[in-house]
C-alpha cells in the first residue's frame, strides 16, 4: 500500500500536503487505501470555493460503484480551490489518489489542529492492524 512520507494523515483516509510557501496552505485528498475500499469511483462531490470547513466534519462526497461515501475535512479552514478535473474524471481518485486525485485546497484557520494528524507511520499501522 502506497503511503507517502511527505503528508500528513487523518483517522478517516483523508491526506494533506502542506504548500512549500505558506505552511496554512493545504492540498487535502483521500488516501490510496480510502479508493481501493471504494472501488470504482463514479462521482465526486466537491466542496464550493470559500466555503468554511470544519476538521471532521463532512467537505464532499464521492460515490462508487458499491456506494456513496462522505470525505471528511481533515482540518479546519476556507476553500481555496477544487479539483475540477475531477468533475469530468472521477476516476483519478483511483488512478492518481496522491497526484492528479487530489479534491481540494483550503486555508487553514487553525494552523495548530495540523498536530492531530497522523504520521504516514501512523497511519500505517491504523489501516494495517
Amino acid at each position: 500500500m502506497n503511503i507517502p512520507s511527505d503528508l500528513l494523515y487523518a483517522k478517516t483516509h483523508e491526506w494533506i500536503r502542506r504548500d512549500a510557501s505558506d505552511a496554512a496552505l493545504v492540498t487535502v485528498g483521500i488516501t490510496d487505501h480510502a479508493q481501493a475500499e471504494l472501488t470504482d469511483i463514479v462521482y465526486v462531490e466537491l466542496p464550493k470555493i470559500g466555503a468554511t470547513l470544519t476538521a471532521a466534519s463532512p467537505a464532499a462526497v464521492v460515490e462508487s460503484v458499491k456506494a456513496a461515501s462522505d470525505i471528511y475535512a481533515p482540518l479546519s479552514g476556507t476553500v481555496t480551490e477544487v479539483n475540477e478535473n475531477l468533475t469530468s474524471n472521477p476516476a483519478l481518485l483511483n488512478t492518481d489518489a496522491f497526484g492528479e486525485g487530489w479534491m481540494f485546497k483550503m486555508k487553514l484557520s487553525t494552523p495548530s489542529e495540523v498536530e492531530s494528524l497522523l504520521s504516514p507511520e501512523a497511519y500505517k499501522v491504523q489501516i494495517t492492524s
